[in-house]
């Protein structure tokens, strides 16, 4: 075992998540300066903070060894055929798109578009699945989607308030609503003192007491209404109509569009996505025109590059939470963009003549198995219908859903006597048959007849753009997907050194299993003795988390890490209520927080109080002081983040803990930095009361293109009885009662095949590659902030002074950075001009100096400038990304091409050409387009 490491790899059964070996680790503290990995960590965490006891709960596996535990633990689930419906539906993937989207590193290991010129490929995709939805749902807009149905419902009514101009406090929902989303709904309603008023359209609807109103079509029983008297009584009144729609249904339906619907929502997992034990999927919402400017969510546009030539780019953020903070439209930060992306493929795939016939199937076997259940009796309702119906059982409820999953087939329970019944893509005829033999009936041919409304059938086109008609062969598929993979920049290809966001490796292994029927194919609302592998590895998961941070207990159901933030404050604000003290309600966040933390805070009907950083970055502590003391009657909690959003171990964080409690508030501490704390602190030893893990960041789950994520929230002892779905407690923040559980098994595979003490490595390697990059670029770069000189698991590199000298901005240096191969750093957050670098312990010595090495030439371009050596406005700095298309014709510029495209740091042969020059985001602001492009662009495309 080497001295300077003190730790030897090889005692563990692998190490493939620590990027450098045993001898680049030597180096690299010879660079940084202390004697040893464990000096440098005494340098940089403050042993105020630091946990007795190391990480253990046994050795870390082998990769086969982990395979072997979750299929064991796989095997504990029963797969049988769940026709429950409820917004879950059973969709074959394409293997087609399961192998090159699911399971492609391209896309599951890139990160959200902000860079546009790296991210051509999932822009169109995404852009694909916003014309998808527009098409489907007869509206003008739609964004890149939201986490889930029942959140963009919720999401749906918050826009409904900011849109209209009526006093008006109330919203209504259809009683045909599916129950989840109605919980939800009520849930993100109660902080902000609307009224949810639940009830029948055509007999309970009063528009003057509204805002706006949710419809659901058809209805979870199956019911199909025209909802356009309700819509255009609403418009009356000035208040909002939101129709929640399967978009599956809307081949054959007349589209909420045409109905005069204001919004639509719905889910796009019945696209291919499988169910997943309830998640990840991906949520659609369209609107009409007038509502882009406020609608959540991201939204890919059309704009022009340096050249003037077609470019995609994430359009209109302003709007985003980042920028708006408090006042922001809403806390959304993570997106579906690989779920979406896989829906949007699914339409080009069958095209709009496969989904409808897909549609017209499901609905004939619907309608024979309605007629068959008829003929033995059984009332059958509604008359009408796509793909649900529900059947009166009386007495015989438990014995007929009894004997159907002895079948192999799921049926919902409804009320004490009804039955319902979803049939999708997958239900074949043995299936049916099964279903009627469990309501005592024989199998035999039943004649068609079709159960649709004849005034409600769709006659107008959709998917009409050449893309959804391409030649569907595979070969031509499988290429479409590859030519859109290889315009992007994702972790298979190079380092993505974002700072806060932890672009680290998300191992093969990991993700295998997310593809075993026993976790893909598992519905959210199949019997609990059918999902005890699901229950095994939550609890296991969740022990090991509680290991890790400290806490007492956690609730895996926040989706995303925004959503964590929103749960664990509707947490402290229940624990509060608990006590009689519903006045508590302010909430202290430091200027540096995420501006997912105002924005969570308000949902959460909370009053934000910014308290003011110091000169060195860290919280200010007599500011802080002050104001909770000034609001110690009314303090509910204050929002941190740790290590700060500078990248320092404060040494303060106590001292902030003790303020808050002192005066009667609740201590959040953001996670969005465990990757800095794991195995050297626990966040529920320091004083925090709760946090929520970006799963999608330290535990491995990847980021997906912009989504999935996980933001499980852990809590001390005292809050545990007020999380999420717990009487008394939080209501529901998502759908599932899981979130998204199917990625779970990533997450609990890393810990498995680290162990307690690769993961405490892990982080020690974390803050040496951070603390490596700060030593090697100080000498062309500030480094912003520190203690003791040294950085926590990232650093801010001031690249101002580029400015100052050159007049190169940041955008310059981020543009600069695709010549050589790498996905920038992330940019003026949290100080404007600056680059945030988080290095994460994936990285090879290898790829951390191939990065150096790109930084450094860049500022020697940049003092070219300075010295009169470099025109000012046409340099390479200036000019790029440069693309092929610039290595043709004449070349008229003052540097050479070897410079302009071979920069130190780019590959000679297996170099990243970035397939568009940079992107002009003022005309895409100016020019809004977010669907496909028109016709004749795609000629090539048509069939």
């Amino acid at each position: 075992m080497s001295a300077a490491t003190d730790y030897d790899p090889y005692d563990f059964a692998n190490r493939r998540h620590i990027g450098p070996s045993p001898k680049e680790i030597e180096e690299m503290l010879a660079a940084v300066g202390p004697s040893s990995l464990d000096a440098l960590i005494d340098e940089t965490v403050p042993a105020g903070i630091r946990q007795a006891a190391p990480l253990d709960w046994g050795p870390a596996l082998s990769e086969q060894g982990v395979l072997h535990r979750i299929r064991q633990t796989a095997m504990k689930n029963k797969v049988l055929t769940s026709l429950i419906g409820q917004g879950y539906y059973g969709t074959v993937t394409p293997p087609a798109i399961q192998r090159n989207i699911l399971e492609n590193p391209a896309w599951y290991t890139a990160y959200t578009p902000y860079q546009p010129e790296i991210s051509q490929g999932r822009l169109e995709a995404l852009l694909n699945y916003q014309t998808m939805v527009c098409d489907l749902t007869g509206l003008d807009v739609a964004n890149a989607s939201l986490l889930d149905e029942a959140t963009a419902a919720a999401e749906a009514m918050a826009l409904c308030q900011r849109a209209t101009k009526s006093k008006a406090t109330a919203f209504f929902v259809d009683h045909h609503c599916h129950p989840q989303t109605i919980e939800l709904i009520r849930t993100r309603a109660e902080p902000l003192g609307w009224d949810v008023i639940v009830g029948d359209p055509f007999a309970d609807l009063d528009p003057a007491r509204l805002f706006g109103a949710l419809f659901q079509y058809p209805g979870t029983y199956g019911h199909i209404h025209d909802f356009t008297g309700p819509i255009a009584s609403l418009h009356e009144t000035g208040a909002f109509a939101c129709v929640a729609a399967d978009p599956l249904a809307l081949t054959l339906l007349t589209p909420p569009g045409e109905m005069g619907a204001d919004i639509a929502i719905g889910s796009t997992q019945r696209f291919g996505v499988p169910l997943g034990f309830g998640g990840p999927h991906a949520a659609y919402m369209a609107v009409k025109d007038a509502l882009k400017r406020v609608m959540p969510g991201r939204i890919v546009g059309v704009s022009v590059d340096a050249r003037g030539g077609r470019a995609y780019r994430l359009s209109l953020q302003t709007r985003e939470q980042h920028i708006r903070r408090e006042k922001a439209t809403s806390n959304v930060c993570t997106a579906q963009a690989l779920l979406a992306v896989m829906a949007s493929m699914y339409a080009v795939f069958h095209g709009p003549v496969g989904l409808k016939a897909i549609a017209e199937r499901i609905h004939r076997k619907t309608a024979r198995l309605a007629k068959g259940l008829e003929t033995l009796g059984f009332k059958v309702e509604p008359a009408e219908f796509f793909d649900t119906i529900s059947v009166e059982a009386g007495a015989l409820q438990g014995v007929i859903l009894k004997a159907a999953e002895a079948r192999g087939v799921n049926l919902r329970k409804i009320g004490a006597t009804r039955i319902g019944i979803s049939l999708d893509e997958r239900t074949r005829r043995e299936h049916t048959e099964a279903v009627l033999g469990a309501f005592g009936g024989e199998p035999t041919d039943i004649e068609y007849e079709t159960r649709l409304p004849t005034a409600l059938i769709r006659t107008s086109e959709y998917l009409t753009h050449p893309i959804f008609h391409m030649n569907r062969a595979e070969a031509e598929m499988t290429r479409y997907m590859r030519r859109l993979a290889d315009r992007d920049l994702a972790l298979d290809r190079a380092m993505i050194p974002l700072g806060s966001c932890t672009m680290k490796l998300n191992a093969t292994a990991e993700m295998m299993p997310l593809s075993w029927p026993e976790f893909a194919d598992i519905h959210p609302l199949a019997p609990a003795d059918q999902t005890a592998g699901y229950t095994e590895l939550i609890a296991d998961l969740s022990e090991k988390l509680c290991a890790i941070t400290g806490y007492d207990a956690f609730s895996m159901q926040p989706n995303s890490g925004a959503q964590g933030e929103y749960a664990g404050l509707l947490t402290i604000r229940a624990y509060h209520a608990s006590r009689g003290d519903d006045r508590r309600k302010v909430c202290l966040i430091p200027t540096s927080a995420h501006g997912t933390n105002p924005a969570s805070a308000q949902m959460a009907g909370m009053k934000v109080v910014v308290v003011k950083a110091a000169a060195n970055g860290d919280i200010d502590i007599d500011d802080f002081r002050a104001k909770a003391e000034a609001n110690a009657d009314t303090l509910a909690a204050c929002m941190i983040t740790y290590p700060s959003t500078h990248g320092v171990f404060e040494e303060t964080v106590r001292t902030v803990c003790e303020i808050t409690h002192e005066h009667g508030g609740q201590v959040y501490l953001d996670g969005a930095n465990l990757n800095a704390l794991v195995g050297l602190a626990r966040p529920g030893e320091i004083g925090s009361d709760v946090s929520h893990l970006n799963l999608h960041k330290t535990f491995c789950i990847p980021h997906g293109g912009g989504g999935p994520g996980m933001g499980p929230i852990g809590v001390k002892a005292h809050l545990t009885p007020f999380l999420p779905g717990r009487p008394g407690g939080a209501g529901r923040v998502s759908a599932a009662e899981y979130g998204s559980p199917s990625i779970l098994v990533i997450s609990w595979a890393y810990c498995l095949m680290m162990g307690g003490a690769g993961l405490t490595q892990a982080t020690k390697l974390a803050i040496l590659s951070a603390n490596y990059i700060a030593s090697r670029l100080a000498s062309a770069y500030p480094i912003l902030y520190s203690r003791n000189g040294r950085v926590a698991h990232e650093c801010i590199v001031d690249t101002r002074v580029l400015k100052d000298s050159a007049g190169v901005s940041v955008d310059d240096v981020a543009k600069r950075l695709i010549d050589c191969g790498f996905h920038a750093p992330t940019m003026s957050w949290p100080v404007a001009g600056t680059l945030m670098i988080e290095p994460t312990e994936s990285e090879p010595k290898a790829e951390l100096d191939r990065f150096i090495n790109a930084m450094l030439a860049i500022a020697d371009e940049a003092k070219a400038i300075e010295e009169g050596r470099a025109d000012p406005e046409n340099n390479p700095l200036k000019r790029s990304p440069h693309t092929v298309e610039d290595l043709v014709g004449e070349w008229d510029r003052p540097y050479s091409r070897e410079q302009a495209c071979y920069p130190p740091g780019a590959f000679r042969v297996d170099k990243y050409w970035s397939p568009v020059n940079r992107v002009d985001n003022v005309y895409g602001d100016r020019n809004l387009v977010c669907s496909c492009p028109p016709v004749e662009s795609y000629v090539d495309a048509a069939e």
